[in-house]
């Protein structure tokens, strides 16, 4: 994956040609890979002299608080239990390059988003946003559409993604039968969502 990650920041570079500020998207279902590839992109861009900053979709979780309210805790990570208006704000704001951003960052082991965690500023020059569902095309996840320069799709076969939520959940020290219904109950789902509903990428990953 190490040259498949320099070839795409290559490409990126070149296509990004003398913009002030380039959007990418890494999307794809729980389990994929995104976090870790969005890093890794950011490693190979700043190796090539560039500057660049990961922008995570998971700091607008809405709080447990709130789904707990809406009976949407048991499905946290479906579209509804983000906030979306919030998130698509944040990526205009981040668009010009002529203001700092602060944005959210979310802690799993703690199933919280901490405000204000991560700087966006304007000497970044790449910003590669990284989340679920960065090109549905559904509800308001639609809006999305056009708001990022270039976008990759991350789409491991189901078994692959049932493996790592596996280990995701069994990581976190949760019980055998917590894990099977994190894995089964809502990420799987919300994985196949993902797949049956997005738009085109210029480039789609089968493993990450």
């Amino acid at each position: 994956m190490s040259e498949t990650i320099s070839e795409i920041a290559g490409g990126i570079v070149r296509r990004a040609g003398e913009t002030k500020r380039f959007l990418v998207a890494i999307a794809g279902p729980p389990g994929a890979g995104k976090s870790t590839m969005a890093d890794n992109l950011a490693a190979a861009l700043r190796a090539r002299g560039e500057s660049a900053e990961v922008l995570p979709m998971d700091g607008f979780h809405m709080d447990n608080a709130i789904l707990i309210e809406r009976g949407l805790l048991a499905r946290k990570g479906i579209p509804e239990t983000f906030d979306v208006r919030g998130f698509i704000d944040i990526v205009r704001a981040v668009r010009p390059a002529d203001q700092e951003v602060l944005v959210p960052v979310f802690d799993r082991s703690r199933e919280i988003a901490i405000a204000s965690a991560r700087v966006v500023s304007p000497e970044h020059r790449f910003i590669i946003v990284e989340g679920n569902y960065l090109l549905f095309s559904q509800g308001k996840w639609a809006e999305l559409e056009g708001m990022f320069d270039y976008s990759i799709m991350l789409a491991p076969p189901i078994e692959v993604l049932e493996e790592r939520l596996w280990e995701r959940w069994r990581g976190y020290r949760l019980s055998e039968e917590a894990a099977h219904a994190k894995v089964y109950e809502n990420d799987l789902p919300n994985g196949r969502l993902i797949l049956e509903n997005r738009r085109p990428a210029d480039i789609t990953l089968a493993i990450a």
